[in-house]
């Protein structure tokens, strides 16, 4: 959701669309979709592209991709939008759609009238009378979230009297992300007005700072260690885990804080036995280096003590967004250091309030 230009830009709004381009974008007012939208779409010219994500429960991504992939085919086809659906095996899947103003609007309306077909086939096989509005999820980062609430919730007011449809902020977080979902309900033309003036929102206020994005992760399983390795429970039995689990508990068996009573000293003085030290390169964003520094430099001194690395964080550069932080030492020192590093990122992300 940045704002940029040249060639393969993507620029997180809408343009106006042309007359007649989808014909169920004009039943609602578009009070902000005026000369000033168009003159800032159209410096762009036909670079400008549109990038929607939406955050889908697997059901929902099942009726987007339908029998053999064939739904989603037909979408990408009559749209010109390209519709990619986040891989794993995961109870929530993120769908990104991208292309031109005309094509990502067209396709969010084939996407939300298809789930407005599945709601109306689900009714024809329950009691129900009354037909439940189409919802949809957006992921938006949060450092954008206070643009679209407005002050005093007036612009998200605005939004929902305009278009029709109810929009729900979320107050917390994604997990491990700076992104927070908006829902959206109502029928699908009413939601399809809501996003195109979402957009103008998001084009008119860019995020701020580093964004964080979320990633589903897949279903959790109870996990357990015996003999260096990791096994996952599944019913009643106990499978090996050949990820990174193993690696990191036998990494984490190796890094003992002080060494056994006796062996202070190598076995044979003068023969080094450990492994040969080197040096490993990550860089972090400014407004994240806080976090794994610390007050008073406690955090990364935790960190060097508990990893045995040397770390050492480069001082700012001017117009410079990021920091380099340069990790000397053995593999498994390095490696601990950079799951602390990272555990400190996630702790900080999952941590923070509202914006």
């Amino acid at each position: 959701m940045s704002q940029q230009r040249g060639l393969g830009d993507t620029i997180w709004a809408p343009s106006v669309l042309p007359h007649g381009a989808l014909g169920t974008l004009s039943h609602y007012p578009q009070p902000h979709f005026g000369r000033k939208m168009e003159s800032k779409v159209s410096e762009g010219g036909l670079n400008v592209t549109l990038t929607i994500r939406l955050l889908m429960h697997g059901k929902e991504v099942g009726s987007i991709i339908g029998k053999k992939g064939e739904t989603v085919k037909k979408m990408r086809e009559e749209s010109g939008a390209r519709i990619n659906i986040s891989e794993g095996n995961c109870p929530e899947r993120i769908v990104t759609i991208t292309g031109p103003t005309d094509a990502i609007f067209k396709a969010f309306a084939m996407i939300a009238y298809k789930f407005e077909e599945d709601i109306i086939n689900s009714m024809s096989n329950s009691p129900a009378t009354s037909k439940p509005p189409v919802t949809l999820r957006l992921v938006v980062p949060a450092s954008q979230c206070g643009s679209l609430i407005g002050k005093g919730g007036s612009k998200i007011k605005e939004i929902r009297e305009s278009t029709g449809a109810q929009v729900q902020v979320a107050g917390d977080m994604l997990p491990n992300s700076t992104e927070r979902a908006v829902t959206i309900s109502g029928t699908p033309d009413a939601i399809i007005q809501c996003v195109k003036q979402i957009c103008v929102v998001m084009l008119e206020s860019p995020p701020k700072g580093a964004t964080i994005p979320y990633r589903p992760k897949p279903a959790s399983t109870p996990v357990i260690f015996a003999g260096g390795q990791a096994y996952t429970i599944q019913g009643q039995y106990a499978i090996p885990h050949p990820d990174q689990l193993t690696k990191l508990h036998q990494l984490a068996m190796q890094q003992t804080p002080f060494p056994p009573l006796g062996q202070t000293n190598p076995a044979f003085p003068g023969l080094d036995v450990s492994p040969p030290a080197s040096t490993h390169e990550l860089t972090i964003p400014n407004d994240l280096i806080g976090c794994i520094i610390g007050r008073q430099g406690t955090k990364i001194n935790e960190i060097r003590q508990m990893s045995g690395a040397q770390i050492k964080i480069a001082n700012a550069t001017e117009g410079s967004s990021e920091r380099q932080i340069t990790i000397t030492g053995t593999p498994a020192n390095i490696s601990l250091a950079q799951y602390l590093i990272n555990a400190r990122l996630t702790s900080e992300v999952t941590g923070m309030g509202a914006l």
